[in-house]
């Protein structure tokens, strides 16, 4: 049993030390970035032609399920661009006046990244406006009668927005950004890839087919790739000699609850209360979410997107449903 309080497969989880160590495997340019092929192959393009008109790149829009390389790929940009980044995030940045300030410390070509832009607050979001369309801001200084406007004078500057909930942005915030790009799932073959390269970086020994085990239950998300080849890592160091092959593979994701097809126990469990409590569906969100005691975002963001992505449930006007293709992974008829 594993006894981590943390759930591995927690796209969103990322403690302090993780993130130290995913920023040292992060690509430096995009012909590093494995994966997003479709992204990556038109993001070059718009990069070099805006580096041939010598302007900043048009504003950029990723969106999403978390783990897949949205902030990865914007370092990447930045670095192509030869342009310093400045990163935030939609919560971080509380009133205007917050982002008054970012942009004006901003350098011509700069790029600014906002990750989770969906949670951005009305007012602070209409500051944007101007400052994407004309590169400038107005700011209202005292308040009554003695009210005035400032207008602020922006150096040209690029926007990449990353989020997970696209459906959440307002059409007016939507429709200033120039570059849309959509993140998929990874291929196994493509994680695969990521992990050899990650184990190297950690100077770690491992073989092709243990980084295909560990790919293939990695729920098409890099982020997890390198978590769970972190966790194998320390497993074979306790275990074994250090060195990672196919049997301390399984072994050390045995104990840390993931299943051949990427499934923990919180995945498990969801499928279990829809086939068992509501005879496979559909059921709405809110039921499940209280039925299982989690939080319902938690549930739309982490959990149902590999799950819908993989055919295990499907989302209909009435609800939730499981699929056959759950049954037989679970066993259960």
């Amino acid at each position: 049993m594993n006894q981590d309080n943390e759930r591995v497969v927690d796209y969103l989880q990322e403690n302090e030390e993780e993130k130290v160590i995913n920023l040292s495997l992060r690509p430096h340019s995009v012909s590093d970035f494995i994966g997003q092929k479709n992204v990556v192959s038109a993001l070059e393009i718009a990069v070099q032609a805006a580096k041939k008109r010598e302007e900043p790149l048009e504003h950029v829009l990723l969106s999403g399920p978390p783990g897949l390389g949205k902030t990865s790929l914007a370092y990447c940009i930045a670095h192509e661009m030869g342009s310093k980044l400045t990163s935030t995030s939609g919560p971080a940045i509380e009133r205007a006046g917050d982002l008054v300030g970012i942009l004006t410390n901003l350098e011509k070509g700069d790029i600014l990244f906002i990750d989770e832009i969906h949670r951005l607050s009305k007012i602070v979001e209409e500051f944007l406006y101007p400052a994407m369309e004309n590169f400038q801001i107005d700011f209202v200084i005292d308040k009554g009668p003695y009210a005035k406007s400032v207008k602020f004078n922006l150096k040209p500057f690029t926007l990449i927005g990353a989020t997970t909930r696209k459906g959440l942005l307002s059409a007016p915030l939507r429709g200033r950004f120039g570059l849309f790009y959509d993140f998929d799932f990874y291929a196994t073959a493509d994680l695969s890839l990521i992990v050899e390269r990650s184990a190297k970086l950690l100077d770690v020994v491992i073989d092709k087919e243990s980084a295909l085990e560990i790919a293939g239950r990695s729920r098409g998300s890099p982020r997890l790739s390198n978590r769970l080849l972190k966790r194998v890592r320390d497993y074979a160091q306790v275990k074994d000699r250090g060195a990672i092959h196919l049997e301390i593979t399984k072994e050390a994701l045995l104990h840390s609850r993931i299943d051949e097809n990427g499934l923990d126990d919180l995945d498990r469990k969801y499928l279990r209360t829809l086939i068992e409590l509501y005879q496979g569906g559909p059921v709405g969100i809110e039921t499940i979410a209280a039925s299982l005691g989690e939080d319902k975002g938690t549930l739309e963001d982490v959990v149902e997107p590999y799950l819908l992505n993989n055919g295990f449930i499907i989302r209909t006007p009435r609800g939730r449903s499981i699929t056959e293709t759950a049954q037989k992974s679970l066993n259960i008829s």
